[in-house]
């Protein structure tokens, strides 16, 4: 009887501890505040993996750069292993590859309609670009439309002349320079410091980001240019990938495309909750005049051209959206 129980006992063991091997943690590296759509749908997500995997594979989401990586790092954290798997603001990676830049051209997918119109001639090289990087992308989910805000209503392009705002990237520089403005390209860790600090007058954010910073601590004015658009995707180490198991990797893959629809829905439902926040906080929240959309529009469109002049590889994705819009 004794030795039968040790060997049940050695035979329970080896059948945990081989449960135990198989199981997969990846710890999330996501810059964005707990209480952002973006960490939200991360942790959506997460628990999801957790269930079609039968726990498998389980993801911790770590919020707030948590895990010491800025914005900018996100993609090459990734592919060097560093974290397994990111959220990360696609525009902020274009120093590892400038195509990944396009969405964020001003003007040139201005609603989300616009954007899902974009992605279908845009996500195969963004998929490319993230193998390119040791990676897989998993999902893609959009940012509200890129506000601007300031301690002044902007009703004409004047008023934009001398604005030190902070912007996301290169596109964002060509474009407010072009304006008049003085841009700044910085990562969203350094935006309220900068604006606290006095090192900025203005941001040019979405409106979660807006509710995120208590922007109205700074600034009196919302300005819904909707002049950019912006995605984060969420992408995954590929030696990571490849260690699991296939029928793992097809849930997942099932589970990231399912829920990336209903993540795009949060991100309009978004935009609307956090402009009323902005309001109830005594921002005032305006749109631009027909005047200075076309004043905006008429600067925005020869960058189209200039982007497409210095990453050739991406006019064919460019061209091929404007042809279908009829542009």
């Amino acid at each position: 009887m004794k030795q039968g129980i040790m060997l049940a006992t050695t035979a329970l063991g080896l059948t945990l501890g081989s449960a135990a091997a198989a199981q997969t943690m990846w710890d999330m590296s996501v810059v964005w505040p707990e209480g952002n759509f973006h960490t939200q749908n991360a942790m959506t997500f997460a628990e999801t993996v957790n269930e079609v995997t039968d726990g498998d594979v389980q993801i911790t989401v770590h919020s707030g750069g948590a895990l010491g990586i800025r914005g900018p790092e996100g993609m090459a954290a990734v592919r060097d292993g560093l974290v397994p798997i990111a959220d990360i603001l696609m525009s902020q990676q274009v120093g590892e590859n400038p195509a990944l830049g396009v969405e964020t051209l001003p003007f040139l997918a201005p609603t989300l309609p616009d954007l899902a119109l974009l992605h279908k001639f845009y996500r195969p090289m963004i998929e490319d670009i993230a193998e390119d990087m040791n990676q897989k992308l998993l999902y893609i989910v959009p940012w509200p439309g890129q506000a601007v805000y300031s301690p002044e209503p902007i009703e004409t392009v004047e008023d934009l002349e001398g604005l030190t705002i902070r912007v996301v990237d290169a596109n964002g520089d060509s474009f407010f320079g072009a304006l008049g403005a003085a841009p700044l390209q910085m990562p969203w860790g350094e935006v309220v410091p900068s604006l606290a600090a006095g090192t900025i007058d203005g941001v040019t954010t979405s409106s979660s980001s807006g509710v995120d910073g208590s922007f109205w601590e700074f600034m009196g004015n919302m300005n819904r240019f909707n002049w950019q658009a912006s995605s984060n995707i969420v992408t995954v180490n590929l030696d990571a990938w490849n260690a699991l198991e296939a029928e793992d990797q097809a849930a997942i893959e099932s589970a990231a495309a399912e829920l990336e629809g209903s993540f795009w829905e949060n991100s309009a439902d978004e935009d609307a909750a956090k402009i009323a926040t902005l309001e109830e906080n005594g921002m005032t929240v305006t749109s631009p005049s027909p005047e200075l959309q076309d004043a905006l529009l008429d600067a925005a469109m020869p960058l189209w051209d200039a982007f497409k002049e210095r990453v050739p590889e991406a006019a064919p994705v460019i061209d091929s959206y404007l042809a279908v819009r009829g542009e």
